[in-house]
């Protein structure tokens, strides 16, 4: 039984939000002390038992964080990639020639985070890869993974050639002429990916392993995954081997939503740190290759209304088949179209739900990145949870101002969604995203990029939310998204001993300092898994 005590403990709990003392008996939080209940004969009888006391030295303690979208697998393996989100487009290429250097021909190179938009020269094709990778097949997802861009021999490899046609939901990039230019959109990215040399289920778990120690170091306890099956072999090879220490919720993919009723599997089915979570759908792409579907044109592709990938009907027959088996939804959407579909879509769901006694199922919609105003408050009177990423609009402020123009102001509206009552889970979308949860929480109360654009105030400011409800949607609404707000997301008597101790106190802070913030230790389930 260890005591941590001298500290500054931010509980989130709202019968004791700060306290100066804790006992943790194995895994779980037995007692709380803070002024007057330091003293009550309850306290002081686990007090008694204590084996290892821990002066924490004045620092602060907050509950452990838990990133509500992430692709697990992609995060892990991406840390062996080539690091694309460069300034300039001849820095990636740079890149991707010192790797080429040191490789054997025909070894493929893999890179990713490249964002056209971010490059005064725009789109990089096939022809600049060929330039400073000749001899070895080249592929390269960008920062959205809604887009790929790959060299000649990458394009050979996977067999497409100027004839192979576009397939559902999905582009080759052509040139004038109709020659393929190198650049896959949406889902012919898998058609390269598919042919791609595939990644041993023990290599992906030890990426996990590594990559679990770098998410430790941020200060994130759990997580929310949204890879494929792969990553989800991977996770029970280290959960079976005791080498699983973060919280993972598991979807299942819309594809594989038909097996997994055969296999009867719920959501809630698992252990402590791996179970199943909802059906993770696609209603569109992406803001930045503009395939987010829009009621509008783009500002600056006029005859662009974006790719919807899921409409009412499918949203609805979908969520039926899933409803049934006791599975939540979990829906890509990024444009006020796509929102609204999925919207309109669950909204019938829900009237399924009431006629058929079906309750709890906690559907989501993730990202909500520009909703439309008469939508705004529709997620809360559904109870369909907003899982946003307040980093992402960092990243893509310029590209909104251009592409959506003054519908930006319904974009990333965590306030409206704040207010209207809707559950807010956050993340990061790792890889797309740094997953550092510290930067999505100085996002969402700042609404400014690190360089302080585009002023004082931020992003359209009344948007911003208080430290505490950002702080909340990566501890509660995260858990609660996760089926797990009973027992993960506040540090009180009966949770698991999740937390992070930090030097500096995150509520006494100036909010710059936010983004530079790291824990000096963590803990999961007791154990300190990771200490600077």
């Amino acid at each position: 039984m260890i005591l941590l005590y001298n500290a500054k403990i931010h509980t989130l709990d709202k019968d004791l939000p700060v306290a100066s003392s804790l006992v943790i008996d194995n895994d779980r939080i037995v007692a709380v002390g803070g002024n007057e209940y330091s003293t009550s004969s309850e306290y002081q009888h686990w007090l008694d038992k204590v084996q290892e006391k821990i002066n924490l030295e004045g620092r602060s303690v907050i509950p452990g964080l838990i990133d509500a979208h992430m692709h697990f697998k992609t995060y892990a393996l991406g840390l062996q990639k080539i690091d694309c989100e460069t300034i300039t487009r001849q820095e990636c290429l740079r890149r991707v020639k010192e790797k080429a250097d040191k490789v054997q021909p025909g070894e493929w190179i893999y890179g990713h985070g490249w964002n056209q938009n971010s490059w005064q020269e725009g789109y990089g094709y096939a022809a600049d890869l060929d330039a400073v990778a000749p001899v070895n097949p080249v592929y390269l997802t960008a920062k959205s993974l809604h887009a790929g861009w790959a060299n000649s021999l990458a394009l050979a490899e996977a067999g497409l050639n100027d004839q192979t046609p576009d397939p559902k939901d999905g582009c080759l990039g052509r040139d004038l002429e109709g020659k393929l230019n190198g650049l896959v959109f949406e889902s012919a990215m898998v058609l390269i990916e598919n042919k791609l040399p595939q990644p041993s289920i023990d290599d992906i778990s030890q990426a996990m392993k590594q990559a679990q120690t770098e998410l430790w170091r941020m200060g994130l306890t759990g997580l929310h995954d949204f890879d494929e099956t792969d990553s989800f072999e991977a996770l029970q090879v280290l959960n079976n081997s005791g080498e699983l220490k973060l919280r993972v919720v598991k979807s299942i993919p819309l594809r594989l939503l038909s097996q997994a009723i055969d296999l009867g599997l719920r959501s809630g089915f698992g252990n402590e740190y791996l179970k199943i979570g909802q059906v993770k759908a696609f209603a569109d792409g992406a803001l930045g290759p503009h395939t987010a579907a829009m009621f509008r044109a783009y500002e600056d592709d006029l005859k662009n209304l974006g790719m919807l990938k899921l409409n009412v009907e499918e949203v609805y027959e979908n969520g039926v088949l899933a409803a049934r088996a006791g599975l939540p939804m979990a829906i890509h959407a990024i444009g006020d179209r796509a929102v609204n579909e999925v919207l309109n879509g669950l909204e019938r769901l829900r009237e399924f739900e009431k006629s058929q006694n079906i309750t709890g199922l906690r559907h989501r919609i993730e990202h909500v990145q520009l909703i439309d105003p008469k939508d705004s408050t529709r997620l809360a009177e559904l109870g369909i949870i907003a899982s946003m990423q307040p980093y992402h609009m960092i990243s893509d402020i310029r590209m909104a101002d251009s592409f959506w123009g003054k519908r930006s102001k319904y974009a990333f509206a965590w306030q409206i969604q704040q207010k209207a009552g809707a559950v807010l889970a956050f993340g990061s979308d790792a890889p797309v995203e740094a997953p550092n949860p510290f930067w999505g929480l100085y996002a969402a109360v700042t609404r400014k990029c690190f360089d302080g654009y585009p002023g004082p105030d931020g992003w359209y400011p009344e948007q911003r939310l208080e430290l505490m409800d950002a702080l909340k949607a990566y501890t509660y609404g995260a858990a609660y998204a996760g089926g797990m707000e009973n027992r993960v997301g506040k540090l009180a008597p009966g949770y698991f001993a999740d937390l992070l101790v930090l030097d500096k106190d995150i509520f006494d802070c100036e909010a710059k300092e936010i983004k530079d913030m790291l824990p000096r230790a963590t803990m999961v389930r007791g154990e300190w898994v990771w200490e600077e």
